[in-house]
């Protein structure tokens, strides 16, 4: 694996901010003005912190780094085994060029499948801390 596993993490963390996201909020959804303004922070917007922070994170890798995550994310999500690492990187290698964090960042769960990937590699990200970054 050619990513260190804190920024595994970071990316998982960032992801899951992101996913609990709406797409869209409802007018006069709560009934006072101050429980509106706390569901907006679950509202996806076009200038979003947690998707710009996600999208910077995942655009600041290297090439190794992309592929590496890439293969995580697959493994994770079940598309390869474990075992199939080489597999799995040779397809991210052919894929890496069509915008990795869009891709990423567009499909729902990114952060668990980041998790499962991680464990499937023995590497559980539950056991780090963002505080060694």
């Amino acid at each position: 694996m050619a990513i260190d596993p804190q920024k595994v993490f970071f990316i998982t963390v960032k992801a899951r901010e992101f996913d609990v996201k709406d797409v869209t909020a409802e007018q006069n959804r709560a009934s006072s003005p101050a429980d509106d303004l706390e569901a907006d922070v679950l509202e996806l917007n076009p200038d979003d912190a947690a998707q710009e922070e996600l999208a910077s994170a995942i655009n600041a890798l290297n090439e190794d780094e992309t592929l590496s995550l890439l293969a995580i994310f697959w493994i994770g999500r079940g598309d390869f085994l474990p075992d199939q690492w080489d597999e799995a990187v040779a397809l991210a290698r052919d894929e890496a060029d069509r915008g990795v964090a869009h891709y990423l960042i567009g499909t729902p769960r990114l952060g668990d499948y980041l998790e499962e990937g991680m464990a499937a590699l023995g590497q559980p990200v539950t056991e780090l801390s963002v505080g060694r970054l």
